[in-house]
């Protein structure tokens, strides 16, 4: 199976006064396409900043990116946008939807920006599949945590991405309703055959996913296979 995502040798230092603070060190691993893959570890340990890496939204000091077979360290800004736009998705832990849009205009955004043609009915279609069919004309403010986490969703693979990063997808939500988004992301995420990235701290759910990369202070621990 190819490999959509391969990082090596990674190293990320930011300037902390007088002192450099090494916030990711030598680290190395592949995703492969297709696959779920978690990255844990406690806050601090440079999830965060190693998915901005991963994405192409900050860059390393030192090492390789190669994200759906373009080498990141080779790409200008507006490359590695334009790589984004096509084939990345996103879901954060506090939804990143547009306040003076609706729900179904925030889906359609970057649909929009791929020009496509179709995109009211994609959006129309995503929305019904996460529950909201009744929710198209509301704004994030009239939706609860849960809801615009779904619309969040629905938003990630409305461009049928190649590669979805979730960080912290369940942490603004309560356990309950956070149960239902993980189910909704991962029947989404099988249904559409992407490659599914989350970034958390819960272990449970990373052992929902095929293999498990763990961080503590900036290295990689442990990389391994689960048993799905």
């Amino acid at each position: 199976m190819s490999k959509i995502l391969k990082i090596h040798e990674l190293e990320k230092t930011y300037n902390s006064g007088s002192k450099k603070l090494t916030v990711l060190h030598n680290i190395s691993f592949d995703v492969e396409q297709g696959a779920t893959f978690s990255i844990v570890g406690p806050s601090g340990s440079g999830k965060t900043t190693l998915l901005g890496i991963c994405a192409g939204l900050d860059q390393p000091d030192s090492g390789t990116i190669e994200l759906c077979g373009q080498n990141l360290g080779e790409l200008d800004e507006d490359q590695r946008a334009q790589l984004r736009n096509k084939e990345v998705g996103f879901i954060f832990q506090n939804f990143q939807l547009l306040p003076t849009l609706t729900a179904l205009e925030n889906v359609i955004v970057p649909l929009e920006l791929q020009g496509a043609k179709n995109a009211s009915k994609i959006g129309i279609e995503l929305l019904k599949k996460v529950g909201l069919g009744d929710r198209f004309d509301h704004y994030p403010s009239q939706l609860s945590g849960g809801e615009q986490q779904r619309v969040a969703l629905a938003r990630a693979f409305s461009t049928s991405p190649s590669i979805l990063f979730a960080d912290e997808p369940t942490g603004n939500l309560d356990e309950e309703t956070g149960e239902k988004v993980i189910k909704l992301l991962f029947e989404l995420n099988k249904e559409a055959g992407t490659t599914l990235v989350i970034i958390s701290h819960d272990l449970d759910l990373a052992n929902r996913t095929q293999q498990i990369l763990r961080l503590k202070g900036g290295k990689v621990i442990s990389n391994e296979k689960t048993a799905l």
